[in-house]
């Protein structure tokens, strides 16, 4: 049976990654982003994709989008998009010297507008037989963490909080909703060029791509019976997850 994806911040990184090993031939892939996403020039796999080109910092470009899908199903959606503070994970990162306009566009792109889409996208969703939402969050929105980033950390505790909402309001519509929470990752180094090239940049201390493909790929094979709620998955060397 042939699905049709919506991935949101699919033009790199772990969206692109997403966008490339998570369909099938005959499936169709809309792909939102601010830039061109890598994977559209991809014409021989079978795979249908569409790029919707949106700044997922601004929540009106909801209107567009589901002026674009009208009625069309929604089969699997995957938000994968945040944004950080700047220096936010090098040494000298300080939160007393982040500007109040910062945050509050980190606040707005990954809080704000996750909720504003994923409510305008809902009856898109739940026309499917899938019904597959999956929300990207990360380690850093977990109990115990170590960072200092305190809107990022913010951020990503609710993103845990919007997953588990959603997913009770959505419990009788049978809408699976899971929270995956990555720990650190090489998402710098490009899908196709495979897991063993980013074990071997990174000595084994980042997660590649192809591992959390593979995990949504699991999830996704689950009857509408199972819930998997969350999953937290830290880099073997994060000690402090």
């Amino acid at each position: 049976m042939t699905q049709t994806y919506m991935i949101f911040g699919g033009s790199k990184g772990l969206g692109d990654a997403f966008a490339q090993g998570l369909p099938q031939k005959g499936d169709k892939v809309y792909i939102l982003s601010r830039s061109l996403p890598r994977s559209i020039d991809l014409l021989d796999d079978g795979v249908e994709r569409i790029w919707l080109q949106a700044d997922l910092s601004d929540y009106k470009g909801i209107d567009a989008i589901k002026e674009r899908l009208q009625d069309e199903p929604i089969d699997v959606l995957i938000y994968n998009v945040g944004i950080w503070e700047e220096r936010g994970f090098e040494d000298d990162y300080d939160f007393s010297k982040d500007k109040a306009d910062a945050i509050n566009t980190l606040i707005q792109t990954n809080i704000t507008s996750p909720i504003i889409y994923l409510q305008g996208l809902l009856p898109n969703v739940i026309k499917s037989q899938n019904r597959k939402i999956i929300l990207i969050g990360s380690t850093d929105g977990l109990e115990n963490n170590q960072s200092t980033q305190v809107s990022f950390v913010a951020s990503k505790f609710s993103m845990r909080g919007i997953a588990h909402a959603l997913r009770e309001h959505l419990r009788d519509d049978q809408v699976a909703v899971t929270c995956i929470n990555p720990g650190n990752m090489a998402a710098e180094i490009p899908y196709e060029e495979g897991a063993e090239v980013a074990l071997k940049t990174y000595n084994q201390e980042r997660i590649p791509v192809q591992d959390i493909v593979n995990l949504v790929k699991v999830v996704l094979t689950m009857s509408p019976a199972t819930a998997i709620k969350e999953i937290n998955i830290p880099a073997m060397k994060d000690t402090n997850i």
